[in-house]
Parts: C-alpha cells; sequence; structure tokens
C-alpha cells in the first residue's frame, strides 16, 4: 500500500481546501490506472494557533507506485495550494507499508499531532528515519500534517464519514445556490445515523459553507451509505464532484483526561470539578463560569483546605455558542460537572459539559408559621424570631430549588460545533443525553 500524506493548502482569506486537492490527487491517480482504497480527512489539535480553520490533514490509500504517487501528489500541490498566502506552507509525504505495520513512532506521531503542539523538526527527524519521501515549500510546516495524516489509520481507534460535493471552480467565490428546504429535509430523513447538517435551533445550513473555497456542501455521519443518500437528496446548483472521506470527525479524540491543577493552554481535557461562581454574562454576551476542585472539606474554600489557587478554572461560553449559554447560565454554585473544551490564556472554552450532580436545596432565612413573614435575626449565633409573633428558629431553613438542568450530557448546537467535537447524538457517553438539532 502507498499512503500519501498531504497538509497546509489552504488560506483563510483566498480559500482552497485540502480535501479539494487530496480529491484531485485520487482522480489523477485513477485516471493512470491506479486503484484508490480510501481518502482519509484528519482533524489535528484544533487549539494550534496557525491553523486555517479546521486543521485538515489528509491522507490517499492507493496501489500506485510510490514514484508515481510522489509525482502527481507534488503536481497538484504545486498548482493547487495557495502558496501566494504567507502562512500557507504546504507538505508532502510518501511512503510504502503494510498500514497495520505502520512504525510505532509515526503512529504515536499522528496521536500527538490530535491532542498536542509539535515542531517542524519533530517531523523532519522522523522522515529522515524511515526514509520516507517528501517535499515542502515554505517552511516546512505542512510536513508536520502531512506524516500525522500518514500515521493516522494505525492510530485512530475510531472512524466516521464524511462525502463532500464540490462546486465548478468557475463559481468559487460567489455564493452558493442551495436550496434551504431540501437540507433541511435531507437532514431529518438522515437523522441521527447523519448528524450536524442543519442547526434547527438557529435555522441555519450548517453543511453549507460561507467560505471561498470548493466546497458546495459537507455531509457528516455513522454510515457512508447514509451521507451519500442525504447529499443526493439536496437540490442545488450543478455538483462538479464528489467524494466520501474517512474521517475522525465527530469522535472527541482531541480531549484528554486531565485535573484543574495539571492543565495547560493549547490542549483539550475533559476535567471534572464542582461550580465556584455564579455564572456571569460580560461584554458581547460571552458567559463565564469558575470551576474548583472537587473537595471533602465540609465547605471549606481552597485557601483553607490548602489547596494551590490555580484549581480553580475559568470556563466559558462564548457568544457563538447561541443557546448552549443558557445551559451555562442554569449552573449554581455547588453543582458537580464535567467540562470538555480547548484551554487558551487560562480559559477553558466549553464544548461540552456534564452534570453529575445538582444542588437542588438552599438555605433561607426562615419565616414565621403565624403570620408568614421572613424572620430577622436575633442575634449572633441566637438564631431568628419574628418579631411581631414572638416565633423564633433556630437557623436557617432548607428550601427546594426548582432547576432547569438535569443530570446528563450537555452540548453547543451544530453551528458551533467543531470539527472534532463528538455531537451526543452519536452516543457512547458515561451519562443521559441532551442533544442539540
Amino acid at each position: 500500500m502507498t499512503v500519501v500524506g498531504i497538509d497546509d493548502t489552504d488560506s483563510r482569506e483566498r480559500g482552497m481546501c485540502t480535501t479539494y486537492v487530496a480529491a484531485r490527487i485520487a482522480e489523477r491517480l485513477r485516471r493512470e490506472g491506479s486503484s484508490v482504497t480510501r481518502l482519509l480527512l484528519v482533524r489535528l489539535n484544533p487549539a494550534v494557533e496557525y491553523k486555517t480553520r479546521g486543521n485538515a490533514a489528509l491522507a490517499i490509500h492507493t496501489d500506485a507506485e510510490p514514484e508515481t504517487a510522489f509525482a502527481v501528489a507534488r503536481d497538484r500541490l504545486e498548482s493547487l495550494a495557495e502558496t501566494a498566502d504567507e502562512r500557507t506552507h504546504p507538505g508532502l509525504v510518501v511512503t510504502e507499508t503494510d498500514l497495520d505495520e505502520t512504525p510505532d513512532d509515526v503512529r504515536t506521531f499522528a496521536t500527538r499531532a490530535i491532542r498536542e503542539h509539535l515542531a517542524i523538526d519533530d517531523a523532519a527527524a522522523l522522515l529522515e528515519r524511515h526514509g520516507y519521501r517528501s517535499w515542502h515549500t515554505g517552511n516546512g510546516r505542512g510536513r508536520i500534517g502531512a506524516l500525522a495524516a500518514v500515521g493516522s489509520w494505525r492510530a485512530l481507534p475510531e472512524w466516521t464519514y464524511e462525502y463532500i460535493s464540490y462546486r465548478d471552480s468557475s463559481r468559487w467565490g460567489t455564493p452558493r445556490d442551495v436550496d434551504r428546504e431540501s437540507v433541511f429535509a435531507a437532514a431529518d430523513w438522515g437523522y441521527p445515523d447523519v448528524w450536524d447538517t442543519v442547526d434547527r435551533g438557529e435555522d441555519e445550513t450548517v453543511c453549507v459553507p460561507h467560505t471561498p473555497g470548493p466546497i458546495l456542501y459537507g455531509i457528516r455521519g455513522d454510515n457512508p451509505d447514509a451521507v451519500r443518500r442525504v447529499a443526493e437528496r439536496i437540490e442545488s446548483e450543478p455538483v462538479a464532484s464528489s467524494r466520501l472521506f474517512v474521517t475522525n470527525q465527530g469522535t472527541d479524540i482531541h480531549l484528554q483526561d486531565g485535573t484543574l491543577e495539571s492543565i495547560a493552554d493549547g490542549y483539550a481535557y475533559r476535567v471534572s470539578g464542582r461550580v465556584a461562581s455564579d455564572p456571569e454574562t460580560r461584554r458581547g454576551g460571552h458567559v463565564f463560569v469558575e470551576l474548583e476542585a472537587e473537595r471533602d472539606d465540609g465547605g471549606e474554600n481552597n485557601r483553607e483546605a490548602g489547596m494551590r489557587p490555580e484549581s480553580r478554572l475559568e470556563c466559558a461560553a462564548f457568544e457563538p455558542t447561541k443557546r448552549f449559554r443558557d445551559r451555562v447560565r442554569a449552573l449554581r454554585v455547588g453543582d458537580r460537572i464535567t467540562a470538555c473544551g480547548e484551554v487558551s490564556r487560562g480559559t477553558l472554552k466549553l464544548e461540552k459539559f456534564a452534570v453529575r450532580d445538582l444542588v437542588t436545596s438552599e438555605y433561607v432565612t426562615p419565616t414565621c408559621p403565624d403570620c408568614e413573614r421572613t424572620m430577622e435575626s436575633a442575634g449572633r449565633n441566637q438564631g431568628y424570631r419574628c418579631r411581631d409573633c414572638g416565633t423564633s428558629a433556630d437557623g436557617k431553613v432548607a428550601r427546594d430549588l426548582e432547576r432547569d438542568l438535569e443530570a446528563g450530557w450537555y452540548e453547543v448546537p451544530p453551528c458551533a460545533r467543531r470539527h472534532i467535537a463528538k455531537p451526543l447524538v452519536r452516543g457512547g457517553f458515561d451519562a443521559s443525553v441532551h442533544p442539540e438539532r
């Protein structure tokens, strides 16, 4: 098996798409008599600062001779990559290998590229060690993703699918002509095997991008036949070509388990704790809440319990997460949750959270059983007294709380979901789920 890995061909301003480049390479290989087994679309660490949008690397599995595959891929990269953008640094890696025998260090490199930050030298050293063919322009950063794509088949335990339809090149940069009603109808038909096609809450066709690139729409799901059938139900401008990709999208593979004391910027985590502050809506509509390490200290604060101040973590639901912010606003001090998301500048950007335990009561000043007025303090450590009736109470009393949350997982809506984040509808979570559509 010959494996072709490519990365970093697109531009934030100029468009293009690495999936399109991979599709064109596969098409050329087929025209020259080779077969293509699959195309992999591998989402890498979403926290990498130099990414474009989805931080995707691509791999092509083919029976073409390595020399032929290398020549075809380099030609397509040189002609299609947006190298006029100084931030675009394409990379190409080609090797001949049995996929199940991909070297351990290449497999590990792929996993690290999804969860960590890697240097160009890390990739260059592995390429030299294994004698892989490679090519790059600019600073060679694209070789990181290209090598990760090569090692991903053995590295990743779970795959989903995306069926991408492309526009005729004469239409690139113009408004897309896609019938909204047909998209919503197709989304209903394919759900739940096909997900994140639309966002009903925001009345948005999530599968249709807004960038100037070649993609007309992309349909994601758990079943390759289902994503194809949903795409076929969409009415639109003429489709120039379509391609099925095997991908790690919707898998949460970027998340790693962490603690409040150990997290670091540039990584994505699952971390558990108790809500330590009332949710606060700040300028711009962003909602912030603090999480503190779980403790069995009878309610003492972190300092009294001997814990470091860093064991508190600010979590944020930013304005683009729309109605998800109401879920965060519904949290109360003392709730126990698991929060998921990327940490940047000391703040966890919430992608989803699980309610583990809700505060269901609060202690309030008692009311007089005779006149139903709120009692007043009778003095330090002397309880409460009704000045009119003379009734008394030893202390505050518990009152049940009505909560707008239930136990289980909550998520950002489809319009705000990262490519790699796992939709709740896919299942496999450790508690009940409350999926967004």
